[in-house]
């Protein structure tokens, strides 16, 4: 038995937010959808987590990062010699943004 936890209009109101533009049909098709996902986080909230630890990712993660050292570092004369087009110490590039 399918329960309708959402309605058309809510459907649209997603779908403008998306910026999406769905057909009478389609919007039926995701207020399906969508309820059966709703009515399974529903059924989720049933559990008992009492002793499950909140986890922000499902595999444990590490810090890959090295030490922040002092290390060898190129002059600003060394490395801007190669640089094709140069306005006094900085990389001259074409501008992008209008």
């Amino acid at each position: 038995m399918e329960k309708r936890t959402i309605d058309l209009e809510q459907v649209r109101y997603i779908a403008h937010l998306a910026r999406l533009e769905l057909s009478l049909e389609e919007e039926e098709k995701f207020a399906r959808q969508l309820g059966r996902i709703l009515s399974y986080v529903e059924k989720l909230k049933e559990l008992d987590t009492t002793n499950v630890p909140p986890t922000s990712h499902v595999l444990p993660l590490k810090n890959v990062f090295r030490e922040d050292a002092l290390g060898f570092s190129l002059s600003s004369k060394e490395a801007l010699s190669n640089a094709p087009c140069r306005k006094d110490n900085w990389f001259k590039v074409p501008k992008i943004v209008g």
